[in-house]
């Protein structure tokens, strides 16, 4: 137990301060498919050697493992993409209309039917928009758009994560996914970056702090699949939320913290009530 609440609070704090530097470097000037791509590499780096703990390795699971690592890779490039834009105070609670976008797949493709509690959820989640957002119209912004974008192949990724952990193992995955999220995020650099890739000294650490909490923030989220429904981990992932809030108060400066505080309390209630109780 004591392992498994580790890894949540790992997850939490590591998903954060994966936003904190990936914004920094945003802020920098660099490149958001570069920034996706370093993250990747830095990140095969270290998980090479693992590989050698890999047994028994099957054709389902490498199937999964590279959608895994396509839908993680597009993901990351528009988190990034996001947070060049857009405050973390804000992009940060998006990450809890994952949970609708949950129901409206099943309603689509399952025919599944959200109860009183899941219709309650989502009302919940758009209310609190309104304290997160300065107008409703923040909605169709290019920063809010990729953050919606994000958090819709993150979905479908944490799909294919169990998947991959069911058929084999947490080291499997966590590999896998290094592995595969590397050669997709180079794909995306040689279709959209016209120059040769390069690194600034001075961003030399912050890339190395965004790979480190990206790599930790994959492990830990492997790590907890594992051990815990999907649904349920996933909501006790939304705390970063609160947690993305405060930081961009306290190091990007961006103002009404308590305003957002108030709007993301209300929007991770709303997203807990759904995976929990809404079906």
């Amino acid at each position: 137990m004591l392992s498994l609440i580790t890894a949540i609070l790992l997850r939490i704090f590591s998903n954060s301060g994966t936003n904190v530097f990936q914004k920094k470097l945003a802020e920098e000037d660099e490149n958001p498919v570069v920034v996706n791509f370093i993250n990747y590499f830095i990140l095969s780096v270290f998980s090479l050697p693992l590989i050698f703990l890999i047994k028994n390795p099957s054709g389902e699971m490498f199937f999964n493992a590279l959608l895994g690592g396509i839908f993680g890779a597009i993901c990351n490039c528009f988190m990034v993409m996001a947070l060049e834009r857009g405050q973390l105070s804000v992009l940060g609670p998006i990450n809890s209309y994952k949970s609708i976008v949950g129901l409206i797949f099943g309603i689509l493709i399952l025919h599944e039917y959200p109860n009183g509690y899941g219709v309650f959820g989502m009302g919940l989640i758009i209310f609190g928009t309104y304290f997160i957002f300065d107008s409703p119209k923040d909605i169709l912004k290019k920063d809010i758009l990729y953050r919606f974008c994000a958090l819709f192949f993150s979905a479908i990724e944490a799909v294919y994560i169990k998947k991959v952990i069911l058929l084999s193992s947490v080291i499997t995955s966590f590999v896998m996914s290094s592995i595969f999220g590397l050669i997709f995020s180079l794909i995306l650099v040689k279709i959209f970056v016209k120059s040769s890739v390069k690194v600034s000294k001075q961003n030399i650490f912050p890339y190395f702090a965004a790979a480190c909490c990206f790599g930790t923030m994959t492990f830990s989220t492997a790590y907890v699949f594992e051990h815990m429904n999907v649904g349920y981990a996933l909501s006790l992932f939304q705390l970063s939320v609160i947690l993305n809030v405060i930081l961009g108060y306290k190091i990007f400066k961006e103002q009404n913290l308590l305003k957002k505080l108030a709007g993301s309390v209300i929007i991770v209630l709303g997203s807990v009530i759904i995976l929990i109780l809404g079906h």
